[in-house]
């Protein structure tokens, strides 16, 4: 008797409290507006700058990725194969920013010797990563997000896997054009 009168209790609290307490997707949705960002980073291309805010790609689309860290297997490949379709998201007008939890010395030292050929932003306390649902402290989550011209979010992927994503990408900007 103790233990259905338990499980009523469980019940009816379960249709009770509604509202969801335990959310794991906290990420902007397609068709929202992006949210801005103001971080310090580095791309070999252009040396006198040392910050970059949303508004400094507006007109132009945006793929801007998380990634947990430089140098490590999985998020080396994904910078690689950013790099390689480079070209073709230029075509595009289409910039390319990775964000981590890095400095920007390990960002400066990740481009250099990888040859990585795009931004790379460092959001060290992960301000940034959380407002975009890809903060796992104390790293980002490896998730990336397809900004419109007009700092809409167009397209979105969670969890991602490395090793074709780049191309998933392009094909889907592609569409999107």
């Amino acid at each position: 008797m103790k233990t259905l009168l338990g499980n009523l209790i469980i019940l009816l609290f379960l249709f009770i409290n509604s509202t969801p307490s335990l959310a794991f997707d906290f990420a902007p949705e397609i068709g929202d507006l992006a949210p801005n960002f103001r971080l310090e980073g580095i791309n070999n291309s252009i040396k006198s700058k040392k910050e970059w805010e949303l508004n400094d790609f507006k007109g132009k689309w945006l793929v801007l990725y998380f990634y947990p860290k430089d140098f490590t297997a999985g998020c080396t490949l994904e910078a690689k194969r950013f790099t390689e379709l480079k070209s073709y998201f230029s075509k595009l007008n289409t910039e390319i920013v990775g964000i981590s939890a890095d400095n920007q010395d390990s960002h400066k030292s990740f481009c250099s010797e990888k040859s990585i050929n795009y931004t790379l932003l460092s959001d060290p306390n992960g301000s940034i990563s959380e407002k975009y649902g890809s903060w796992i402290p104390p790293l980002s989550d490896r998730n990336t997000f397809l900004i419109s011209p007009e700092s809409v979010i167009s397209y979105r992927w969670m969890n991602v896997l490395p090793t074709n994503h780049a191309k998933e990408v392009l094909n889907v900007l592609k569409k999107k054009i």
